[in-house]
């Protein structure tokens, strides 16, 4: 059965998911990338950039089964890129280059129109302007029975816990504070919403919660 996820989801120590300011030279705006490091140094992120070596162990682990068994995924639009307001045009094709390494359907939250997008090696973009139940119902049909993941950003994963449809989420604490940017844990209520965590695995790099749904 299919299922709404978030595999992978890196946080400060406080709570953010993302730094302010973003742009080109920061994606995840400023000091973001420094909640990825625990995944950057996995053999499983580095294959996936074509590069060699990377660390085995926990955190690969965690890694390496964040892509396992998904058939779509689901972003909010400053996931695609820097981009605000209305297209200007069609110039901007996201971060990734014309190889995206996501190879699978992906639907992106906009409130403005735009066509499908298909990159090189089965990544397209598809983008959706009736919501977040548009975008399950499309990706539920995308994904063919295997599990859709919820890529973020933090107002998305939160649009998707406040409506209690994602089933489990597995969040990376990394050892380091931001001190502002978008906070995951602001405004959520995890107990009255039903989540409760099921597992904890602490490495030198990070803390892996796994949160579940309560039936």
């Amino acid at each position: 059965m299919t299922k709404l996820v978030v595999r992978a989801f890196s946080i400060s120590l406080d709570g953010y998911g993302a730094g302010l300011d973003q742009s080109l030279e920061n994606p995840l705006g400023v000091n973001g990338m420094e909640l990825h490091r625990w995944a950057f140094a996995t053999k499983t992120f580095r294959k996936m950039f074509g590069q060699e070596g990377g660390e085995e162990g926990v955190d690969n682990d965690f890694a390496s089964a964040s892509f396992a068994n998904l058939g779509a995924w689901i972003l909010g639009r400053n996931m695609f890129g820097p981009v605000r307001g209305p297209w200007p045009d069609e110039s901007w094709r996201g971060w990734w280059g014309e190889e995206p390494s996501y190879h699978l359907p992906i639907f992106v939250l906009t409130h403005y129109a735009r066509a499908p997008l298909e990159m090189k090696g089965g990544t397209t973009f598809h983008f959706v302007t009736g919501g977040i139940d548009e975008a399950l119902a499309r990706a539920k049909e995308a994904a063919g029975g295997r599990d859709i993941r919820v890529g973020g950003g933090v107002a998305t994963v939160k649009e998707y816990l406040h409506a209690r449809l994602i089933d489990e989420l597995h969040i990376a604490v990394s050892p380091v504070f931001l001190g502002r940017g978008e906070n995951l844990f602001a405004g959520i209520d995890w107990r009255e919403l039903g989540y409760a965590l099921a597992d904890r695995v602490i490495t030198p790099n990070a803390t892996h919660l796994t949160i579940a749904r309560k039936a």
